[in-house]
């Protein structure tokens, strides 16, 4: 497409800037739907907060933190339902609503093959991780590294979750504000500390009770929502037959693409491979999803909630996927991003919201609402498993007395108020960088792949002790550093060019100066200007390196000591309740045992072996 740096004028004569504008017609109905829900979270949190507070003033002999059990798992006595229904809305955060959209929008349908990893998460979830962190009862799921490692290793845990958390909280943040930016025009640095305030209130006043119910109630408006825009969007268009003719004329339905080349951006093999261990990753290892998982009373029920996850999350891929073609159905003769009609890619969808629904009172308002939805529950989700994480990781472990209840109650609520506010003031940083889905799958891997890595290690590897764990993970640190810095560099100077779908804007009516920043590429067309080293692999990768190079570093690790005579290896016992189901039955320790495990200050499981 050759278009010259003069405005481009149609006979209608109307500008780009006049259009947008009059797309934002964000009425007092849509203002008042999207407060309604904040005010909805408001009083959730109120309610739970007062019956948890009257609760524990009625009781007159209390065990030690019964609060903290009430507030980080719901007194484990949670239901399978809203559980499961939080676990959707806690992964699919406005990053998944707008960037699943976005991606296939502009790279095609070859995401949507991530399917294949949902359900392979869902097979190592079912038979390798739930099983030991139910039987252990544990609330942080950094207290395992303890109990298969050692106080350091449960640190280092921690330490990543914090830092993945502390990177993912303001993309979280910044989806919606986008959104909420591109259907009101108001600015997005006042929005979100306004949207995060009422997430810190409920999350830090009703705890992880407030956190499921407010998460049930938002994921029937996000999805509500979606279902409304693409019904709507779908009858304007001209009905499903049209979405499938304009999006096969554009080159967007790809069959899987089978290259073994790590380098391509996303290819079959990517996806089920590269995509099976971030899916995994952020499952088995991640405080945010485990923490749920945890507080439903038994492993049976807890595998209930995981196939209603599944359930849930694959149908919202697959609104979020179509959703992507009925964009292109509707832009399919004028490109939006070319012409200047949205300024980033992740404003498509709010786009296509206006135009489908400005017409009625409320409806965008319920989709904007929906988006914050999604944010609101992945941002009390994360602050919530951050209060446990620091509660049960950085200061238990640490303080000579144990902590009372009112040391408790403020502890918790104000790594909330911390954390939240970080999230608002790394929106600044955020801002600055490329698209979210792409980003987010990104910058996570950094902390989580060596993560998980550890959990592997952990659960696969008997013979790895705790110095060959910490020797495996700082490699694997350094690695996925040099990895995403270096590749984040590349795309920011322009060495690493993905091959976006071809568009045009033949048949836009309206007046606009072509963007000199959005140039579309055929596959074809794409010209590879660096040689391809190890920072060009795809993003899809990120975890599976990650993860890797600390198990092969610390297992090799755990061999070298053997060969100088270390004794440390040869003494290292594991509990077999701490590795996976099916190694238990292989793996017999030398002696055997009688282990009295002290998990938290209130609870204590008895392990019999």
């Amino acid at each position: 497409m050759d278009t010259s740096p003069s405005t481009v004028t149609t006979e209608h004569g109307q500008n780009v800037d006049d259009l947008s504008r009059s797309l934002q017609r964000f009425n007092w109905p849509d203002y008042l739907v999207f407060v309604l829900m904040l005010v909805s979270c408001i009083f959730i949190g109120i309610y739970f907060g007062y019956k948890d507070h009257q609760k524990h003033k009625n009781r007159k002999t209390a065990r030690r933190d019964s609060e903290a059990l009430d507030y980080l798992v719901g007194g484990r006595k949670m239901q399978i339902f809203p559980v499961a229904v939080s676990l959707v809305a806690s992964w699919i955060s406005g990053i998944s609503l707008l960037g699943t959209s976005t991606e296939i929008y502009v790279y095609g349908t070859q995401y949507c093959y991530i399917v294949v990893a949902v359900v392979l998460m869902g097979f190592a979830m079912h038979y390798i991780f739930l099983p030991v962190f139910h039987d252990l009862q544990i609330t942080s799921a950094y207290e395992y590294l303890q109990l298969r490692f050692d106080k350091r290793m449960r640190l280092i845990g921690s330490i990543l979750f914090t830092l993945a958390s502390i990177l993912w909280l303001p993309i979280v943040v910044y989806v919606p504000a986008l959104a909420f930016n591109q259907v009101s025009g108001v600015n997005i640095h006042v929005i979100t500390p306004i949207v995060c305030l009422v997430c810190i209130f409920y999350t830090s006043v009703g705890g992880l009770k407030a956190v499921v119910w407010t998460d049930v109630i938002q994921t029937t408006i996000m999805v509500g929502a979606m279902i409304i825009v693409i019904i709507k969007g779908t009858m304007d268009v001209g009905g499903l037959g049209v979405v499938i003719e304009r999006n096969s004329a554009g080159q967007r339905f790809d069959k899987p693409d089978f290259n073994l080349d790590p380098t391509e951006r996303s290819t079959f093999w990517n996806l089920f491979i590269g995509g099976t261990f971030f899916w995994t990753s952020t499952n088995a290892t991640n405080q945010n999803m485990i923490q749920r998982y945890l507080s439903l009373p038994t492993l049976k029920t807890a595998r209930k909630a995981l196939i209603l996850f599944l359930v849930g999350t694959t149908a919202v891929l697959s609104l979020c996927c179509y959703n992507g073609l009925l964009i292109y159905a509707m832009y399919h003769d004028c490109d939006p991003l070319s012409t200047g009609l949205a300024k980033a890619k992740d404003q498509l969808v709010p786009l296509l919201v206006m135009e489908v629904l400005s017409k009625y009172p409320g409806l965008a308002g319920l989709f904007v609402a929906g988006i914050f939805s999604a944010a609101l529950s992945s941002l009390s989700t994360a602050l919530n498993s951050l209060s446990a994480i620091v509660l049960e990781d950085f200061c238990k472990p640490f303080v000579r007395q144990p902590l009372t209840e009112n040391q408790v109650r403020y502890l918790m609520r104000v790594t909330v108020l911390v954390f939240g506010a970080l999230a608002v003031v790394l929106v600044v940083v955020v801002e600055k960088m490329g698209a979210v889905l792409q980003l987010s799958m990104s910058l996570g891997p950094v902390t989580l792949g060596p993560l998980f890595g550890l959990f592997i290690m952990g659960m696969f590897f008997p013979r790895i002790n705790g110095t060959c764990a910490i020797i495996g993970t700082f490699a694997g640190l350094a690695t996925m550093s040099y990895i995403v810095i270096r590749s984040q560099v590349s795309i920011a100077l322009g060495e690493m060019v993905f091959a976006e779908k071809p568009v045009t804007v033949e048949g836009c009516t309206y007046d606009f100066v072509p963007s000199n920043k959005t140039v579309s590429f055929s596959p074809d067309e794409v010209v590879t200007q660096v040689q391809k080293s190890l920072h060009h692999v795809s993003f899809l990768y990120y975890t599976l390196i990650g993860s890797m190079v600390p198990t092969i570093i610390g297992y090799l690790s755990s061999i070298l000591m053997g060969f100088i005579g270390s004794s440390s290896t040869e003494k290292h016992q594991v509990d077999p309740q701490l590795l996976a189901p099916f190694l238990q039955k292989y793996y017999q320790p030398s002696k055997a045992n009688h282990v009295m495990e002290v998990i938290h200050e209130f609870e204590t499981k008895d392990i019999q072996l």
